[in-house]
C-alpha cells in the first residue's frame, strides 16, 4: 500500500512540476529573460518554432531568443493552457495550448495569435526539462482579410 500511494504521489509531484515549467516559460518570454528562458530545456534541448526558428543547446536557444527579443515591437502576454501530459518514469509527453495577447496599435488587447506545442520531456539531475519543443501556429499573427 505504501509504495502505491509513494508512486501515486511522485506522479502528482511530476505533473505539478511539468505544469509549472510551462507556466516559466510563458513568463520569461514575456519577460524577454532569455536566460531563464533556456534554463528550461534539457543539456541537449532543442526548440522547433517554425517560421521564428529552431536552435538546439542552451547557447543557440539563448542565441535564438535574444534575437526574436530583438524583433518584438510590443509587450506581449503568453497564455499557456489545456495541457495534456503523458508520464513515462523519467520521460513525458506533451501537448499545451498556447496564446499571445498584444496590444494593437491604440493599445487595445487583442489576441495576436495562437497554437500549440508538442513536446518531448526529460528529468535531468532531477528536475524535468523540454528536451524538444515543437511548435504549431494554428492562427497567425495576421490573418488575410
Amino acid at each position: 500500500m505504501a509504495d502505491d500511494v509513494d508512486s501515486r504521489l511522485r506522479r502528482l509531484e511530476d505533473l505539478e512540476e511539468i505544469r509549472q515549467l510551462f507556466v516559466d516559460y510563458g513568463r520569461h518570454l514575456d519577460a524577454g529573460d532569455v536566460e531563464s528562458y533556456a534554463d528550461l530545456f534539457a543539456d541537449e534541448g532543442e526548440v522547433l518554432l517554425g517560421p521564428i526558428g529552431r536552435a538546439k543547446g542552451r547557447a543557440a536557444i539563448v542565441e535564438l531568443m535574444t534575437r526574436v527579443k530583438a524583433r518584438a515591437q510590443t509587450a506581449s502576454f503568453h497564455l499557456v493552457t489545456n495541457p495534456i501530459v503523458k508520464l513515462d518514469g523519467d520521460r513525458a509527453t506533451s501537448e499545451v495550448l498556447w496564446t499571445v495577447i498584444k496590444p494593437d496599435g491604440a493599445g487595445k488587447l487583442e489576441v495576436a495569435m495562437f497554437g500549440r506545442h508538442y513536446d518531448e520531456l526529460v528529468r535531468e539531475r532531477g528536475r524535468w526539462k523540454i528536451l524538444k519543443r515543437r511548435g504549431r501556429i494554428d492562427v497567425p499573427a495576421a490573418l488575410p482579410r
